[in-house]
Formats: C-alpha cells, structure tokens, sequence
C-alpha cells in the first residue's frame, strides 16, 4: 500500500482489521439475502406510488402490507402482490391500495398471473420512480454546479422545536448565520413507530416527526434561503428506527442530503430486534446510495454510555463493520459519514492528545469518507464558559484532522434545547478557529514514539483484537454478548421481530439492480 500515515499506522494492521469486517459483513449479508420485512415492503408500496391515508389515517402503505401479511403472503412481497393485481384488475397501485382499504378487493384471491406479465406491467412504475429520485439527486447536483457550498468540515447544527414551521424559521436563521447541513431532530420515540406519519406536523416532543410533508416543507426552504446566501445547504433527518429504509425513500424523493443510517445504533440503543435492523439497513443505504445522500452513523453513541478511553476501539471496529455493510449496499465512500466523537473527560491528563490521536486515525484509514464528528455532551456541565471552550479544542481537532461533517457543540448542552442565540456563538467558534487554523494538518507532524502515534496503535491493535473475535462468534452473537457500547441484545428479543420473514419464490425486488451501484 503507497498511503504513507502521518501517525506510522502500521497499514498491514489496517487491511487486517479491513479484511476481518469484510467476514463479518459478508456473514450478515449471507443472512439479509434471503429475508425481508414489513419496512422493506412498505417502502417497495411507497416506491410503486401508493401514497395516502385511509379513512382512519393510517398510512396506505402500512394498509397494503398488513393486508398481504395478514393473508400469509408476506414472503412473497409487494411487489409480486402489486403486480399480480395490476395485471388481473388493470388498476394501478394507488387504485389497489385504496381498493384494499376499502375492503373491495383480497389479493390471495387473485388468480396468479404469468410473471412475465407482471414484470411488464411493473416496469414504467418501477422505472418512472427511479427516474423520480435521478432527477432529485440531479437537481441538487446543479445547485452545486452554480451556487456551490461551504467548506468541510461542514458546519452541522440541529433544530428541534417539534414544529416543522417553526423549524424552517430556525434553520433559515442558522444558514444565514454560516450552517452548511440543518439536521432536523426527530420527535421522542418515532424509531420505535412501525408506521410513517402523514402531513405536516406542529406538535413533536424533543423535535418533529419525519414525514415526507415535513422533509417537502424544510427542503423548499433550504433552498430558497440557499439562493439567498449563495451557499447550498443540505437538509438531514433520520432513517434509522423500526421505519429505516421507508423514511430513506421519502428522503430520496424529497431531496434529503444527509441520513441517520447505522447498522447497530436501533439495535444497541433503541432495542430493536437485530435481525430487522440489519435486513432493513441494507435496502435503506441501497436507496440513499443511489440517491447521492451521506449517511451519518452512530457510534459516537458508544461513547456516551462505556469509557471514551477504553471503548474507542469499539468505534473504530463498528466504522469498519458499517464501511463495509454499506460497500455491500453499493454505497460509495465519499457518501459514508462514519461517526465518532470527542467524548473523553475533560479533567484527564493529555486527554487532547488522544482525541486528536484517534480523530487523525479515523481520517487516515477512511481517506474518502465524509466523516461525521460529534462534539462533548457526555461531560458538558451546564458551564456555559467552560463548555465553549471544549467545543473550541473540539473545532481545532475537526480542522485539523480534515474531518468531513462537524457537528457543532452548544455551550447551552445540558441545559435546554439551543436558542438561534446559542447556535450564532457556536457557529462564530468554528468559522474563527477553521480560518484561523486552516493548515495546520499540513504543517503539524507527529513525535515518533509520542503520546498521539501510541494511543493510534493502541486503538488500531485492539479493534484488530475485537475484530478477531467478532469474526469467532459472528456479529449476532457479539451483540447478545454486549461486545458494543457495554448493551447485551438478544437475537429474538428487541422491537420488530414479528415484521421479518424469509423470501418466498415468487418475491421480487427491482429496485435492488436498478439502484445498487448505478447513479
């Protein structure tokens, strides 16, 4: 390998611990192949355009795919059901949906059609909705191409009023003041809903509800406020939860830039059942692959519930099980933000040194990823002075390590959810530092033998470690033993379990060819 490593990473160790989660997720994969679940197929009824609420608002999607579950015909998926009915009834989609919610038509007393026929009948669907996020992920293209964007690290905020208007006053606010990405924090609980909320929404706890209204909503916002600043700025919200791969769909056709999207975070932090997460993982980064968006995962979370000393190479070995999961998926690179943080008690001697140690071994062993870096809120007090000025070390080492999307701190964290006021503070801490700092990367190399190079290979050494026996045990085992974040999760326990079943041989899915590596 040519790369050289600022840090003397020891690069045979790096293609080891590489090749070892390259096992694991080929193991999990060997496992998704042939299974689906009620998420994956009520994203495929979203992707053939049923869309809508019946009569009693519950979403036509969840409608369509109770109905063929409850007539044992899950196996078999949407797509199959869908099709066989097009073709017997000459409807569309949205006409059979309605027609199911409406008690007028049962899909397993259709005559099975000729699957040629179905296929045919699918096809200007599946192709018109393909073209639908093609052309969405061409639009943002052009506005890079003529009004372009900030620098990395992108500077990163939230908003979370629980209302979508009130959100897009806050974002509009935050963009003028200098965010290049607004995350909108979705409501307390919504992972754990198995349905998707229709509609604008004003009444969310901790944040708003992720719906396809909502992303609408905020994104003609963005863009508006983009046109104005002469900077666009991407729109995230989160694909992660019981509804992974079905809100990754209504992000790709309303625009979204950034998603949640992690292979273990619902699994170890939200107890959801570990076989649907990583069966629904898969499709969701199919789609946000296809649709240009970077996925932020979670293991900066690992960090808030075990030691920010011990468990870092925890993080390092989740960043390389979710790389490749996501390579598997047909997700590039460049579009995965893999996640970690500056989480180590401030009062620890040297312990700069070894944030900035593991933040520039992130950087060099995932040279292309948009790295997602999180900011202190484990040992944020409520000291408004002293938290700004762990955000300021925080900022230095995002600079300075070239990460690729800086979450920012609030000196407000601990306190209460940040005010415009908070976020222009925040803001102005890393616009100052990022310039001031700009090349210090360049300029900046390590002591042999000195504090940063070691805590590096010690890190590297002991994911390589934990990787080894990941690959004993297999990443289902792992995750009952409580191998990440210090969370056992059994493998038939958790949410969602009853919503996974094994593929039958009618079951189809053209999606999957059609996005998978092709932009």
């Amino acid at each position: 390998m040519t790369q050289t490593s600022k840090l003397g990473l020891d690069y045979g160790k790096v293609e080891k611990a590489r090749s070892l989660a390259r096992s694991i997720a080929d193991d999990v994969q060997a496992f998704v192949e042939t299974r689906t679940t009620v998420a994956v197929e009520r994203t495929l009824a979203r992707l053939l355009g049923i869309d809508g609420v019946d009569a009693n608002q519950v979403p036509l999607p969840n409608v369509v795919v109770d109905h063929i579950k409850d007539k044992g015909l899950l196996n078999q998926g949407t797509v199959f059901c869908i099709g066989n009915a097009m073709v017997q009834t000459g409807k569309t989609p949205q006409e059979i949906a309605e027609d199911i919610a409406e008690g007028k038509i049962e899909l397993d007393r259709l005559a099975v059609s000729d699957k040629k026929k179905i296929e045919e009948a699918l096809m200007p669907i599946v192709n018109a909705s393909v073209e639908r996020i093609r052309a969405r992920r061409q639009r943002r293209e052009n506005y890079l191409g003529t009004i372009g964007e900030g620098p990395k690290p992108y500077l990163y905020i939230i908003v979370a009023t629980g209302n979508i208007y009130e959100d897009v006053i806050q974002a509009e606010a935050g963009a003028r003041q200098g965010a290049d990405v607004i995350a909108v924090i979705r409501t307390t609980g919504q992972s754990l809903l198995d349905y998707v909320p229709y509609g604008a929404t004003t009444e969310g706890f901790g944040g708003t509800y992720a719906t396809q209204e909502n992303f609408r909503i905020m994104r003609s916002a963005l863009d508006k406020v983009g046109e104005e600043v002469g900077r666009y700025i991407r729109l995230c919200n989160y694909c992660s939860g019981l509804c992974m791969p079905e809100i990754a769909i209504m992000g790709a056709f309303e625009g979204l830039d950034v998603m949640l999207n992690d292979a273990l975070y619902g699994i170890l932090f939200r107890d959801i059942n570990m076989q649907r997460t990583l069966i629904d993982q898969y499709f969701s980064r199919i789609i946000n692959g296809f649709a240009g968006v970077i996925i932020n995962t979670g293991e900066d979370n690992y960090l808030t519930t075990a030691d920010a000393v011990e468990a870092a190479h925890t993080v390092l070995a989740s960043d390389l099980i979710n790389e490749q999961l996501a390579l598997l998926a047909g997700l590039p690179e460049e579009q995965m933000g893999l996640g970690h943080a500056f989480e180590m008690d401030p009062m620890l001697e040297n312990g700069f040194l070894y944030e900035l140690a593991q933040a520039q071994m992130t950087r060099e062993i995932f040279p292309k990823a948009t790295l997602k870096y999180m900011p202190p809120t484990k040992f944020m007090t409520g000291n408004i002075f002293r938290g700004h000025i762990q955000d300021a070390l925080f900022n230095m080492i995002g600079i300075w390590t070239h990460q690729g999307i800086q979450l920012l701190g609030m000196p407000t964290e601990a306190i209460h959810t940040p005010f415009m006021s908070d976020r222009y503070l925040s803001i102005e801490n890393a616009r100052y530092i990022f310039n001031n700092m700009r090349n210090i990367g360049d300029e900046v190399e390590f002591k042999e033998n000195g504090i940063v190079r070691k805590r590096a290979a010690e890190v590297l050494d002991k994911a390589v470690e934990l990787l080894q026996n990941l690959v004993k045990e297999g990443l289902f085992n792992a995750l009952e033993k409580g191998q990440f974040a210090d969370v056992k999760r059994p493998k038939t326990g958790g949410k969602g379990l009853d919503g996974v079943c094994e593929k039958g041989s009618q079951y189809m899915n053209p999606f999957v060819e059609l996005m998978k590596g092709k932009k």
